[in-house]
C-alpha cells in the first residue's frame, strides 16, 4: 500500500497457543487473511517477538480510508473471525491508527 493521508492501519497482537501452532497457521493463512482481504484490508506486515514481555505475534492490515476500516470493524464477519482466532491464541488485542510508512507500535 502506498502512503495516503486517509490510510488506516489495524494492528492485532496476541500470543499463539504453543500446543495449537500448526492449526493456528492453517487457520490464519487459509481463512483469516483471505477473509480480511475480501473485506478491503491488505496484510502489510507480520512480526514475531522471540524474547521479552510482549505478545509474540503482531500482524497489521491497512486500507486507504477510514470508511473501509469502520465497515470491517462493524461487520459481523470480523467478530466471527476473531471468535475463531481465539481458539488458537490468548491475550488478543487490537487497535486502529493512522497509516504511516515503516514500523508503528
Amino acid at each position: 500500500m502506498y502512503e495516503t493521508t486517509n490510510g488506516m492501519k489495524l494492528m492485532l497482537s496476541y500470543n499463539i497457543n504453543s500446543n495449537d501452532a500448526q492449526a493456528y497457521y492453517e487457520f490464519v493463512l487459509s481463512r483469516y487473511i483471505p477473509v480480511m482481504q475480501s473485506m478491503g484490508l491488505e496484510l502489510s506486515e507480520a512480526w514475531h517477538t522471540a524474547y521479552g514481555e510482549y505478545p509474540n505475534r503482531l500482524i497489521c492490515f491497512v486500507c486507504d480510508d477510514h470508511e473501509t476500516m469502520v465497515s470491517v470493524l462493524e461487520n459481523e464477519v470480523w467478530d466471527t473471525l476473531n471468535d475463531q482466532l481465539m481458539e488458537y491464541v490468548t491475550e488478543f488485542s487490537y487497535k486502529v491508527i493512522p497509516y504511516k510508512l515503516g514500523f508503528q507500535i
